[in-house]
């Protein structure tokens, strides 16, 4: 017994110094693959954004006005279905996240389904729906309200697509949520509201936040569904995306550039500003602590 327990820490400082000895070759192999794969995400961006600034094609298109329209709409649009995505879209992740329910599974599908199917499908699908001859736009259109090849078309699109994402995020943080602090505010009487208010939320604000992220960044980049089910007609569906494309297609790759450059410096100020706001709470939170 006693060799075996003088033999115990050996072997607990031979294993110790085995990943050791391999360390240094493994975080460097690491950080290798990370930079090559770092380097593939960001190189097209560097080469896009580069190529419209030395030629003064991003100059140009700034003050263009279809790019100022398109990019005016883009912000608009995006931003009435991060509300809608919101409004209706946080009910239903509290649903998914605190009740088990017969079928729940299946909605549960039904809301992740649209992030895998494609975008000219989805856009087919709301067609079907809400074109003119669809199951809704049918009775809608003889009413007198048009929805297909209209700026309410976009805005359906861009919710239909980017809407799961908040879904899923938004469900995850307020499942993991603990319980017994959201039963203790119960015991000291706050009422449903309260505690979802003031401490559901807050705690689950970090995956909201990233899930509110993540939801306007597909919408601002959606591109099929979009011109499927609203057309890209200038000054009423045409996003920045579809302008883009347009001008791509038109054979103007310079304005095309541009026009694509402008897109990845609005996302990129997006999204640093949300992560300025996100460090600036973290150090209020550390300074009150």
């Amino acid at each position: 017994m006693a060799r075996e327990a003088a033999a115990g820490p050996n072997r607990a400082a031979a294993a110790a110094r085995v990943p050791r000895a391999g360390r240094g070759w493994g975080s460097r192999s690491l950080a290798g693959v990370a930079g090559l794969f770092g380097l593939f995400l960001g190189l097209p961006i560097v080469a896009l954004v580069g190529r419209a600034i030395i030629d003064g094609s991003l100059a140009r298109a700034l003050g263009a006005q279809a790019v100022l329209t398109a990019l005016s709409l883009s912000l608009t649009t995006t931003a009435v279905s991060l509300v809608l995505t919101v409004s209706f879209g946080l009910p239903l992740a509290l649903v998914l996240a605190r009740r088990r329910f017969r079928g729940s599974g299946l909605v549960e599908a039904v809301v992740d389904l649209p992030i895998v199917l494609p975008p000219s499908v989805a856009g087919l699908a709301l067609l079907l729906l809400l074109g003119r001859r669809g199951l809704v736009g049918g009775p809608l259109d003889a009413l007198g309200i048009e929805i297909p090849f209209t700026t309410l078309a976009v805005i359906l699109a861009q919710t239909f697509v980017s809407a799961p994402f908040f879904v899923r995020s938004a469900r995850t943080g307020i499942a993991g949520v603990d319980r017994d602090l959201e039963d203790a505010a119960r015991v000291d009487g706050a009422s449903e509201l309260q505690l979802f208010r003031h401490i559901t939320i807050p705690l689950a604000s970090a995956v909201l936040s990233a899930g509110l992220v993540m939801t306007w960044a597909r919408a601002l980049g959606e591109f099929g569904a979009t011109i499927m089910f609203a057309g890209n007609l200038e000054g009423r569906t045409q996003t920045l995306p579809l302008l883009v494309y347009g001008e791509f297609e038109g054979g103007s790759l310079d304005a095309s550039i541009a026009a694509a450059a402008i897109l990845v410096l609005a996302a990129l100020g997006v999204l640093v500003a949300v992560r300025a706001l996100h460090w600036g709470r973290v150090l209020d939170l550390r300074t009150l602590g």
